[in-house]
């Protein structure tokens, strides 16, 4: 039987709790370290199959900006990042961009879509 530990830092909450999670044979067998459940869930996860929301930029055309910030609405595989970011490099919106606002679907086939976090108005 393998074992394995592995030391995370919690980010489910502000408390950032050391964590260690024990791996036997390739699965969780435990978590320790955490003082939330939210802990014990971001262990598993983060060793089985991590995920991330992304942040970047998209380009506006006829707004008071010339790009608008912009997230994935929920997380995403990590090892799927770049593709998203890549996937970003040829948007373009028109002005007026809304908070919210779908700016791209299912970016780089991860199923999820870029939102816009910032308002952006028609240049005036």
């Amino acid at each position: 039987m393998e074992t394995k530990k592995i030391e995370l830092t919690c980010i489910g909450c502000p408390m950032g709790c050391p964590l260690t999670v024990t791996m036997e044979n390739g699965a969780v067998a435990s978590v320790t370290g955490n003082t939330c459940p939210r802990g014990d869930a971001y262990a598993r996860k983060e060793v089985t199959a991590p995920t991330r929301i992304v942040t970047s930029t998209v380009r506006v055309i006829g707004g008071t900006l010339a790009m608008v910030s912009c997230k994935t609405r929920s997380d995403i595989p990590k090892g799927q990042i770049f593709d998203v970011v890549r996937a970003l490099k040829d948007v373009e919106v028109s002005a007026p961009v809304a908070i919210g606002q779908v700016l791209a679907e299912n970016a780089a086939g991860t199923g999820v879509d870029i939102i816009a976090t910032k308002n952006v108005p028609v240049h005036a």
